[in-house]
């Protein structure tokens, strides 16, 4: 199983989204719930943001792999379904 890692703004409301996603998923499949993600505020830890390259939040990646990165206008069901697809490549 792969460890993820997650860039995201506590005030971002496409971050909102899919962390809500992210409940939602762990409450459908319990498997989800063992991929480990780390979760890093960037604004909090510029310093290790700095280190990867994407330019909007909420973004996975794995190592230095970016499995999703946000855009303007993504609605609630693609940053759920993109979730997903993280959550199932980390499982894989």
């Amino acid at each position: 199983m792969k460890k993820l890692t997650m860039f995201y703004l506590e005030d971002c409301g496409y971050c909102a989204k899919a962390r809500k996603a992210l409940d939602e998923l762990y409450a459908e499949d319990p498997r989800y719930r063992e991929v480990e993600i780390e979760k890093i505020e960037e604004s909090r830890h510029p310093e290790v943001a700095e280190q990867y390259d994407y330019y909007a939040v909420p973004t996975f990646f794995d190592g230095k792999e970016k499995l999703f990165e946000a855009h303007l206008f993504m609605s609630y069901e693609e940053i759920r379904d993109e979730v997903k697809r993280v959550l199932d490549y980390a499982l894989a």
